[in-house]
């Protein structure tokens, strides 16, 4: 395989051309991760499910990451169809969460949402793959690519937050699949990009997806970014229990994503190695959810949430970067889709554990979401100099 410094870069009408369907696609599907993640748990309740319940079903996405996702992103790249497969799955989670919103019972709801999840998981490892090889075909960034995904969380999160308070709560689901026909729509947006002239050996992917260092950076990366699980899953449901109104509660979590957008705005001028940037989100995770186990009030509660750009943004950039520089441009699917299945298996356990801790001990739950970040940073400080000096082809090293 071609080293990065041998791909043709494409004119500079053809990269904008794909920075733009790419930044619109992660638009609408994070816009759609803005409206789900911090209300989608909030119709649960309004409909009656108890915390753990909600916990078991927070969890279904993460046992789908693990499950289904890794066999659609092979099966994608095998048949060189990374469009068709995000296509055809962006449709389908759009149909599922319409099927969700008519369930009432917990064991119904569960059903509908894991039919539904089996094909919205795969799309954004998917959209991941798509990005990273227009990032070396291209020649772009994957920060200022991603924001976009980032600004249309915040819009989604402050969207929902403005209509909590103004429609019943169990109304929200179809705010959730008004957003997902979006997805689907910009998703016919997307380019073809042109199979490779030759392939190489499949073995050569697999020895890589293989390899003990990108071993450590899928696990590391994964224990940092599970650790939001009881965030992601009852912060909402804890301020609100706290008196915040649904717009404040949408403002706190659009802080951290203002925070994220920066990081990604900002990355191409980063200095630092990939690992070392993992390495600090995974220590910025361990102090946030010490003062998350706090109860703060809402004076700290604010700016602990612009961490969220070192514990999420920061440590996607590392991670991102660590997969460019150790994954082949042929196997990019397949390498996300482990890192999404490691990523599902860990967060998981995580969603499931914070439902009956939160249930029993509340916002102590932050103290094993400390103790998961400190676990990745360790691992991944363990293999630093090791990354430092990446020896696959496709990173030219």
């Amino acid at each position: 395989m071609p080293s990065a410094a041998q791909i043709p870069i494409a004119s500079p009408a053809a990269s904008r051309r794909f920075a733009g369907r790419a930044g619109l696609l992660y638009g609408t599907l994070f816009g759609l991760i803005g409206t789900h993640t911090p209300f989608f748990p909030v119709w649960l309740k309004a409909i009656g499910i108890d915390a753990s319940w909600i916990g078991i079903i927070s969890a279904v996405p993460a046992v789908t990451r693990f499950t289904v996702l890794p066999f659609v992103t092979a099966l994608a790249e095998r048949r060189h169809a990374l469009r068709g497969a995000i296509v055809l799955t962006a449709f389908a989670t759009a149909a599922g969460f319409a099927l969700t919103g008519t369930q009432r019972l917990p064991l119904a709801v569960f059903v509908a949402y894991v039919a539904t999840c089996a094909v919205w998981t795969p799309t954004v490892p998917l959209t991941e793959a798509y990005a990273l090889r227009g990032v070396l075909r291209y020649g772009l960034k994957y920060g200022p690519l991603r924001l976009w995904g980032s600004a249309a969380f915040v819009l989604g999160a402050l969207a929902c937050g403005l209509l909590v308070d103004v429609i019943a709560a169990e109304r929200l689901i179809w705010i959730i699949v008004a957003v997902a026909v979006l997805g689907a729509a910009s998703s016919l947006g997307l380019q073809y990009l042109e199979r490779p002239a030759s392939a190489p050996p499949a073995t050569h992917g697999d020895k890589t997806l293989r390899d003990g260092g990108f071993l450590a950076v899928i696990v590391a990366a994964a224990l940092v970014q599970s650790s939001h699980a009881a965030y992601y899953a009852f912060a909402s449901i804890s301020w609100q229990a706290h008196g915040l109104g649904g717009l404040t509660i949408a403002g706190l979590w659009g802080l951290g994503v203002l925070a994220e957008i920066a990081v990604f705005a900002l990355s191409p001028r980063f200095v630092l190695q990939p690992a070392s940037l993992l390495a600090i989100g995974a220590c910025s995770a361990v102090v946030r959810w010490l003062i998350m186990a706090q109860e703060p009030q809402l004076a700290i509660l604010a700016p602990v949430q612009l961490v969220h750009g070192l514990t999420f943004g920061l440590t996607q950039v590392g991670t991102m970067g660590l997969l460019v520089r150790l994954v082949p441009d042929h196997a990019t699917a397949r390498g996300q889709g482990y890192l999404a299945a490691c990523s599902g298996i860990i967060t998981s356990v995580a969603s499931i554990l914070s439902g009956i801790v939160y249930a029993r001990y509340g916002q102590s739950v932050y103290y094993i979401m400390a103790g998961m970040g400190a676990a990745g940073g360790m691992l991944i400080l363990l293999v630093r100099r090791r990354l430092h000096h990446p020896h696959n082809s496709a990173s030219g090293g």
